[in-house]
């Protein structure tokens, strides 16, 4: 992840923080992929273990609430450093990984439960 805060002066604490425009894209680029890629996986790992209904979205939602908690982690205290808010860890492309997710979820569960 990229560093997007600047710390424009050193010593007093009320400067200001210049955010990097380039390094907030690169960034917000990671956790959509980051959300893409475990929505396809588990997507794929509940349409082969045959969830159905409402069981199928709270599969993805426990795993997307795992995701947003290992990124959490994995950015550490220092998160300003890389993100705006916290809210863009949690919430960032959480809909848009919903659809990749029942895309994998009803492929996989087809193949492997009706055919």
């Amino acid at each position: 992840m990229a560093t997007i805060a600047v710390r424009t002066r050193k010593g007093r604490k009320t400067d200001g923080v210049a955010y990097s425009e380039l390094s907030l894209r690169q960034n917000a680029s990671i956790l959509e992929y980051c959300r893409t890629s475990v929505s396809a996986l588990s997507g794929a790992t509940a349409g082969i273990l045959g969830l159905t209904g409402l069981w199928g979205f709270i599969f993805y939602f426990i795993t997307a609430l795992m995701l947003s908690v290992l990124l959490l982690l994995k950015a550490g205290s220092k998160w300003n450093a890389y993100f705006v808010t916290r809210r863009v860890l949690f919430g960032n492309g959480l809909f848009g990984g919903l659809f990749t997710y029942v895309l994998f979820w009803t492929f996989l569960y087809g193949m492997v439960h009706v055919y």
